[in-house]
């Protein structure tokens, strides 16, 4: 059968006529196949659809159309049913010529002749691609809009017309509750009509607004969310409806909070770090130098805080810390900063002080001295009251060339130039004091380059008894720097002791004094003499200052008879008995001790007296005025007349003039050393000096 070919006007009755068009202009695909399968007939929607020209389709089996997706089983139903003489009625999922996938509701039916024989089968196919495309996306919108973020939808005049499941959950509202109403029934309160005026005109704008914001929920809880909402336009362009999406936040915003809680904030007294104090004092400096207001920096340290720690537990040390932090933030204004560095260290940073030095000066010395008077009123701690006073040094600012590390610097110079004052003051920086600061910085690198380029020297000054008679001399230590020339002692043995570097030097000395005595010993006028060497209290404190002295005495050759350390009474200070431990441990050695600047220090006789020293040595400030001031000489006197009640020998250095010798040696002092003899001198000056005196 082919209407197409046959379907002429005029050779056919109406009715048959009126089929054959209909089935031509058929807004739906149809074809008739033989009973075998085969295509007889297919009409034009056919070959608009598919691609395929009725010359390419006839003679073909509807197969070509088909993508695979249908099983096999799904045919062999279909022809279960059409065999059977039933209409088969499905869904394929086929390919145009081309390759383009799209899919088709079938209805295909039997046509049997008069007997009864099988003689077609009729297809009718509906194209429903973009239905099925549509019903998708409805399915997956459906599944979008019941998803975990909270969804409404509003009309123009922004009434709710739905809601989902998630939006009840975080709003506490059911759909009966909510739809009819307008989103201001979640409103807060928090956000005056600016903040709503930006956010739809941001939406007329852009189509769109995205942002945090805090809604109340239906118990009254008021809770952060993140907002979107999202105009609908039609296809004229109008808006049609609004789409909300709204997403509960309270537990990422608390993470965050406390992400930045634990990176810029103390953990103990919940002041800001160092790393946010360092932030907000860049954008401090930036914004007073735009403004040309003063700012300042109060840097805070508590005074003998490690006592507290000691006597009473680091528990009840955090506690005054807790406290601390209390009154500091109650002395200045919101918009200043109170900051903990660590410790017991805190910094208060003022902002918008005055314009002029002087007056900004003045502001902060008020609030720093508000600053002393709170941290001065007593703390309790353990059921009682403890007292716990502050030093502050302050530094002003308003320069945009001044860093943020400059400034800290500074504020802390002036804290230790507060501790230095008494503590429990306040004081501001001096520029001479940075100098200071800076010349010892320098000092202490050239200091540790010395060490290593062997920039020292033994000097010797001589040691006398009677008019003249030469003993042995005290090794001193002195430095030759490359540029400087000599450096004074005064000046970077303190340096030294403070840095530690006293340590590798006052190991230096020794050894070079001991092999010194060593080589005196080999020489007939030379092997009588004995060396004085200073030690540190750092040096002596070490646990294995024993072993030290005991292993250079061994590996020198040195007698140890004629070796004498001299101590410092301020050694005196700490752990006596573990002095006289030592001290006796040397002793046994043969090593002899002396104690230096006898009377300018501690002086404890209770301790002098166990002490296994074998000579006093008088301060060099005694011996100056003894004619002149009648206090020095009655210190002199008693000096000498303690040694011998004793049984020590004693010794005055800083013995300038014949008077002075004289004078000792009336009150029994008759071993001196001092510029009268000889000055301290370099080894090869020293040993001319000793053969002269030969």
């Amino acid at each position: 059968m082919n209407p197409r070919a046959s379907a002429v006007p005029g050779q056919l009755d109406e009715p048959l006529l009126t089929l054959s068009l209909a089935v031509e202009q058929s807004p739906v695909s149809i074809i008739i196949t033989d009973p075998k399968g085969n295509i007889q007939y297919v009409n034009p929607k056919f070959e608009q659809l598919t691609g395929y020209t009725s010359a390419e389709a006839v003679g073909q089996n509807p197969r070509i159309l088909s993508s695979g997706e249908l099983p096999t089983e799904g045919y062999r139903e279909m022809w279960v049913t059409l065999t059977a003489g039933n209409t088969w009625q499905g869904v394929f999922h086929n390919r145009r010529k081309d390759g383009t996938p799209f899919w088709e509701k079938a209805s295909i039916s039997p046509i049997f002749d008069k007997q009864g024989k099988l003689i077609h089968f009729v297809a009718v196919k509906e194209d429903i691609t973009e239905r099925r495309r549509a019903e998708a996306e409805l399915r997956i919108a459906a599944i979008a809009f019941e998803s975990q973020e909270g969804m409404a939808v509003t009309d123009t005049r922004q009434v709710i017309l739905r809601v989902n499941h998630a939006f009840t959950e975080i709003t506490g509202y059911s759909a009966a509750e909510a739809v009819g109403q307008t989103p201001k029934l979640l409103s807060s309160g928090r956000h005056d009509r600016t903040f709503y005026a930006d956010m739809w005109e941001g939406i007329r704008r852009t189509g769109s607004w995205q942002g945090e914001i805090w809604n109340r929920r239906k118990n009254g809880e008021v809770y952060p969310e993140w907002l979107t909402i999202t105009a609908v336009k039609a296809d004229d362009g109008a808006v049609s409806h609004y789409v909300s999406t709204l997403t509960d936040i309270t537990l990422r915003k608390a993470a965050a909070d406390e992400i930045e809680l634990l990176a810029f904030y103390d953990p103990l007294t919940k002041l800001p770090n160092r790393r946010l104090l360092l932030d907000r004092l860049q954008q401090a400096l930036a914004a007073s130098a735009r403004s040309k207001r003063q700012g300042a920096l109060l840097f805070i340290d508590l005074d003998n805080f490690k006592l507290i720690n000691d006597t009473l537990g680091h528990d009840q040390g955090d506690l005054l810390l807790q406290q601390v932090a209390q009154r500091l933030a109650s002395c200045v204004r919101e918009e200043d900063t109170v900051a903990r560095l660590g410790g017991d260290e805190f910094v208060v940073m003022l902002l918008d002080l005055n314009e002029n030095l002087e007056e900004a000066g003045s502001q902060t010395e008020v609030v720093g001295q508000k600053i002393l008077q709170n941290l001065n009123y007593p703390y309790a701690l353990k059921d009682q009251e403890y007292h716990c006073t502050p030093s502050i040094g302050i530094t002003l600012f308003r320069s945009p060339h001044k860093t943020v590390d400059e400034l800290l610097k500074r504020a802390d110079l002036a804290m230790y130039q507060a501790k230095a004052a008494g503590r429990n003051t306040l004081r501001f920086f001096d520029p001479e004091m940075q100098a200071s600061v800076t010349a010892r910085t320098a000092l202490e690198s050239d200091l540790r380059l010395a060490l290593r380029e062997r920039q020292f020297e033994l000097y010797y000054q001589a040691q006398m008894i009677g008019l003249g008679q030469l003993t042995g001399a005290e090794a001193l230590l002195r430095w030759r720097h490359p540029l400087r020339g000599l450096v004074s002692p005064l000046e970077f043995i303190p340096l030294a002791e403070e840095t530690g570097l006293i340590l590798p030097l006052g190991q230096w000395v020794l050894e070079t004094a001991c092999a010194q005595l060593a080589d005196w010993a080999l020489r007939p006028g030379t092997n009588h003499l004995t060396v004085a060497v200073n030690v540190s209290a750092r040096q002596f404190r070490q646990a294995d200052f024993v072993d030290q002295v005991v292993e250079v005495i061994e590996r020198s050759g040195a007698d140890p008879q004629r070796l004498k350390l001299e101590l410092t009474e301020s050694l005196l200070l700490d752990d006596v008995e573990d002095i006289i431990a030592k001290m006796t441990a040397l002793k046994a050695r043969g090593v002899g001790f002396s104690l230096d600047d006898f009377g300018t220090g501690y002086s404890s006789l209770s301790y002098l007296k166990r002490l296994p020293l074998d000579q006093l040595k008088i301060d060099q400030s005694f011996v100056r005025d003894v004619f002149t001031d009648p206090n020095d000489a009655a210190i002199a006197r008693t000096i000498v007349a303690l040694a011998q009640g004793m049984g020590l020998s004693v010794i005055a250095e800083g013995v300038e003039t014949e008077e002075q010798r004289d004078f000792l040696a009336g009150q029994g002092c008759h071993a001196c050393q001092g510029y009268l003899f000889s000055r301290p001198l370099p080894l090869a000056a020293f040993e001319k000096f000793l053969k002269l005196g030969a």
